[in-house]
């Protein structure tokens, strides 16, 4: 199935390639300006839905490395089928979806969690302190553990006191004053509409199994959903943008349908 480089993915790969190479020599970390950020946090503006798609983490070239592999094997089919002009749409929207659908259930997730912390700043308590560590923190540090105990037994210590307020503030920024980035959702999208098009297709996993398409990208979406759902602590990777691109190419998928003679 292997295919060489079609232009318009030879393009994607210069770019995003090229954006993560210039980040690491000038030791720069774009993802702070551009990457996807909570929609109400002061870092947030409206272009990071689309600058966020080309950008990837600089502390390690996994990331970076998957999304490219799998955009250099699988794009060249798909823009050969598609065509240059609704293979970049599929490339765009679907990386738009991913970050619709992560920012969607990101502010329900963040909202609660600052409207939690805004209380307890209004009122700080070793009580409180103690239920909004437990409600939102998995694994809590042995340093929170430490501020947790002894403000229980020091309520009217106003160094504790400061210090869970700063742990507060803390928590929020940890979940909501962060970016997203990376090209997985516009990629995830591609890999739907592989399935979608070509669920028979077998292809060599690891080089080495035959696999059908349909098995390979269903099992990874049913992965991602039971990773959103039963994550795990530590796990920092935006499954949500994952299966908004998927959702976003079935979408597409079903509006090209309406008009056989163009897309078929």
């Amino acid at each position: 199935m292997f295919r060489p480089p079609t232009p318009l993915v030879k393009n994607l790969l210069i770019i995003n390639i090229g954006i993560a190479v210039a980040q690491y020599v000038m030791g720069m970390d774009l993802g702070r300006q551009f990457g996807l950020y909570f929609l109400f946090s002061d870092n947030f503006q409206p272009y990071q839905f689309v600058t966020y798609m080309f950008l990837h983490d600089t502390g390690g070239l996994r990331h970076i490395f998957g999304n490219m592999l799998i955009l250099f094997f699988v794009g060249p089919m798909l823009e050969n089928f598609l065509g240059q002009k609704k293979f970049l749409i599929l490339y765009m929207v679907t990386g738009l979806g991913g970050g619709f659908l992560y920012t969607a259930a990101n502010y329900v997730e963040v909202s609660g969690i600052r409207n939690d912390v805004e209380e307890y700043v209004s009122n700080p308590n070793p009580e409180d302190f103690n239920r909004l560590i437990v409600k939102h923190v998995d694994r809590p540090s042995q340093q929170v553990l430490t501020v947790i105990d002894s403000y229980a037994r020091d309520e009217n210590n106003a160094r504790l006191r400061q210090d869970s307020v700063g742990w507060a503030y803390a928590l929020y920024n940890q979940y909501g004053d962060y970016p997203m980035v990376g090209a997985s959702g516009a990629v995830f999208g591609i890999l739907a509409m592989l399935m979608i098009l070509f669920p028979n297709t077998e292809i060599l996993l690891f080089f080495t199994f035959p696999i059908k398409i349909k098995f390979l990208v269903g099992g990874l979406i049913i992965y991602e959903v039971f990773s959103e759902l039963e994550r795990v602590p530590g796990d920092n990777v935006a499954h949500l943008a994952h299966l908004g691109g998927a959702l976003f190419a079935w979408i597409l998928f079903k509006i090209w349908k309406q008009d056989r003679g163009d897309f078929y």
